[in-house]
């Protein structure tokens, strides 16, 4: 008896002896098989699967992956509409580190296989930061790609490969602080005490305007960011979050020295900026960062950021047994997360001193026992 006509597809035996299939895909365009087929029931599998797709609407176009990756990626950044700072990380990233190894290839080259060797060939260069960025830039571009239907999967599939594993920020002293504000000179001693006292960024710092202090009610009004570019540009826009806008009461011992700065060496306009140079420019990473560097090695903190100002202020908040949500909205954060990094190095910090109790009062009892088993 004469097999069963196949009503999906065609297979043909071709010269060499493989076989090779055919369909029409629901555009009403034929498509041979990416490969041939050792034998014909191998052929008549195929084909089965792709009707199965297609039946549950699960079928992609085979070409529609045949996109190139450097020019997907610029479109994908131009059409994100992100901050400055955050297009020019995305851009450097995309030149440096992903456009020379995976740019020659479409999107549906890229496969999982492909990304490892990438990621374990930049990891060579020490970079572990930059991979861990590299990795979660291109993972996102990719999952845009699956949602645009463009592949099916996502190839960045190496677990933990975007997170960073960044060093511990230091913290300083109340004393040191005050030491730092000193020796970075009277034009920048406020910038510093409110970096700590106040725990503003460095891009809100920077866009402050005299309109900003209230030194009737003791508060400093955090309303925009100007982040530095890398070409030495300020980009003045909103706050990191909306978060980010916030009202802080300044510590009363800051206060002679708002006064003072803003008498000497803030705009005389009334939203003229709080901070700027000795000509009258806004203070800039490279300038400014010439008399941070001087003045934290004087100060015996060679490794200090101007950023762990940040952290020691936040440090010092949390000591005075604030709420997460004070802390949240001192800091300016939406989640959670980081105030709780903060209350949990508190909470670590009173266990040791707890500890350090037990066996002080263990010592001056005797007997060096625990208290605890003294009932």
């Amino acid at each position: 008896m004469a097999g069963k006509r196949r009503q999906f597809g065609r297979i043909r035996k071709l010269p060499s002896g493989r076989f090779q299939a055919r369909y029409l895909d629901p555009n009403g365009v034929l498509r041979p098989a990416p490969e041939t087929f050792e034998t014909k029931t191998d052929a008549d599998d195929w084909l089965a699967e792709v009707q199965t797709s297609i039946r549950k609407q699960d079928w992609r176009d085979p070409d529609a992956g045949a996109v190139n990756f450097a020019e997907y990626a610029e479109a994908w950044i131009t059409e994100r509409g992100l901050m400055p700072t955050t297009e020019e990380l995305y851009r450097r990233l995309l030149r440096l580190h992903l456009v020379p190894a995976l740019g020659a290839w479409d999107l549906d080259e890229i496969t999982p296989p492909r990304v490892r060797t990438w990621r374990a060939e930049l990891l060579t260069s020490g970079k572990a930061t930059t991979t861990a960025k590299a990795y979660r830039l291109l993972k996102a571009i990719m999952a845009t790609a699956v949602d645009d239907e463009l592949i099916r999967r996502n190839p960045c599939r190496i677990k933990g490969a975007g997170k960073e594993s960044a060093p511990e920020r230091g913290t300083a002293s109340i004393e040191k602080v005050y030491e730092l504000a000193e020796l970075v000179g009277p034009r920048w001693r406020l910038m510093v005490l409110l970096g700590a006292f106040t725990t503003l960024r460095p891009e809100e710092l920077a866009e402050l305007r005299r309109s900003d202090l209230d030194l009737v009610a003791g508060t400093v009004r955090v309303r925009m960011a100007a982040p530095e570019l890398n070409t030495g540009r300020r980009a003045p826009g909103d706050t990191k979050t909306e978060a980010g806008k916030r009202t802080i009461t300044m510590p009363a011992a800051m206060l002679p020295d708002a006064r003072l700065h803003l008498e000497l060496f803030a705009e005389k306009e009334p939203d003229g900026l709080l901070f700027v140079g000795e000509r009258g420019a806004p203070f800039r990473r490279t300038s400014f960062g010439r008399i941070w560097r001087a003045a934290r090695v004087k100060a015996g903190l060679p490794g200090f950021r101007f950023y762990d100002l940040r952290h020691t202020g936040n440090t010092l908040a949390a000591s005075t047994g604030a709420s997460l949500k004070e802390l949240m909205a001192r800091m300016g954060h939406a989640s959670v997360r980081a105030a709780l990094i903060y209350q949990h190095a508190t909470s670590e910090r009173d266990r040791k001193i707890a500890d350090g109790m037990d066996a002080e009062i263990a010592r001056q009892l005797g007997g060096g026992t625990d208290p605890s088993e003294r009932a």
